[in-house]
């Protein structure tokens, strides 16, 4: 547990992937020493704007919010995901979570993204739920309550060589068959009705078609999480990472960004969902050393 207060959560926009080479750092390999490839995601991450704090205390029912606090003057784009009282008095909403800081069990800020200061075709920002960790609550308390009405970036919450967990939305295949669904056999070419569906779909008893046979239905667009994906570079140097005629389906990356090792799930421009890892891998305490990031592929696909 982190000893001073600090966010555990972050929010960015997929913009595409490429490829690497760094010096492996971890002792447990036989690349240990080595020079090695490996491919990364890059994650366009524009500041986020905390534009409330909330308060929750701890019930029966599980956590119940007490008392949020908006900031004053919100921004125009704001108002497109949300609607406001005419004044939020924040002064006084923050002073009664105060008074109530003695039940209070979590504090969180409430995050939005800032779609414009990306190569998002989009102006709604995207709201995202952030808990203050470590600390007493008091000083929790005190940390939320300087961030508020404040812009966040991504270095403020991680930092380069860290595991973190991924959260997003799957590619959407649409309604597929279970061949593709599940990865099932085609049956022979005499087979009575269907090749492509699943030969024996349950006993006669019990009389009922059982939730692991595979079936038709949905594929992909699905939530997912993925944990300890890497972090193997963090810079707000753009000429680094932006290829030559920009990512495909996405552009440029503006400021911010992130480098994961691997593959994120989702589209291009797609909201990826940035946490402290839950089940932590202990990877070096340096960041990698990169000594390649590959930036040409996109101009000599353009030129051919």
């Amino acid at each position: 547990m982190d000893t001073e207060p600090r966010l555990v959560g972050f929010a960015g926009y997929k913009a595409g992937m490429t490829h690497l080479f760094y010096v492996e750092d971890s002792r447990r390999v036989p690349e240990y020493g080595k020079e090695v490839k490996a491919p990364a995601t890059v994650i366009d991450t524009p500041p986020m704007l905390v534009v409330a704090v909330r308060a929750y205390e701890k019930t029966y029912d599980g956590l119940q919010a007490v008392s949020e606090a908006w900031m004053a003057n919100q921004p125009k784009d704001l108002y497109r995901r949300i609607s406001f009282a005419t004044d939020p008095r924040p002064d006084a909403k923050l002073a009664e979570i105060e008074k109530g800081l003695g039940r209070v069990a979590e504090i969180r800020v409430i995050a939005a993204t800032q779609p414009r200061e990306a190569s998002v075709s989009k102006k709604v920002p995207d709201l995202m739920e952030i808990p203050v960790s470590g600390g007493s609550m008091e000083e929790r308390f005190s940390y939320a309550k300087g961030l508020l009405g404040k812009n966040v970036t991504v270095q403020d919450v991680f930092e380069p060589g860290e595991g973190i967990d991924v959260i997003a939305v799957t590619k959407g295949k649409g309604f597929q068959g279970p061949v593709k669904r599940w990865g099932i056999r085609i049956l022979s070419r005499k087979s009575r009705k269907s090749k492509r569906a699943v030969a024996s779909i349950g006993p006669w008893v019990p009389r009922g078609v059982m939730p692991q046979v595979p079936r038709a239905g949905q594929m992909g667009f699905h939530n997912r999480t993925e944990y300890n994906k890497r972090i193997m570079l963090m810079d707000e140097d753009v000429d680094r990472v932006n290829p030559k005629s920009g990512f495909k389906n996405y552009g440029f990356v503006k400021g911010d960004y992130l480098l994961l090792k691997g593959s994120v799930m989702g589209s291009s421009k797609r909201l990826i969902k940035l946490r402290k890892t839950v089940r932590k891998i202990s990877y070096p305490e340096e960041p990698p050393q990169i000594t390649y990031l590959h930036t040409e592929w996109q101009k000599r696909s353009a030129e051919q």
